[in-house]
């Protein structure tokens, strides 16, 4: 079993009542599993957002990088070429 920590907060009324609300009708027991809950989901998506943004950086830098150094032709592409050609 994992350790567990604690992790304490303070909040303005309006918001608690605002969470308690959206807790209720998402069918959440509780308060602190609902906010447990949206923070794990929020921070997934963040993590997968920035994930993608930056393998799409990487896989531009690729992109470029076979425009401007293509690499050379092997046996099956030269073949392939010469029978289109044909």
């Amino acid at each position: 079993m994992s350790k567990t920590e604690r992790f304490d907060t303070r909040l303005p009324a309006n918001q608690k009542e605002l969470f308690l609300k959206a807790a209720a009708l998402a069918g959440y027991k509780n308060l602190s599993d609902f906010i447990i809950n949206s923070a794990q989901e929020k921070a997934q998506e963040i993590l997968e957002e920035e994930k993608v943004l930056r393998l799409m950086d990487e896989d531009q830098k690729v992109f470029v990088d076979t425009l401007l150094n293509p690499p050379t032709p092997n046996k099956k592409l030269l073949t392939a070429a010469k029978k289109f050609t044909e």
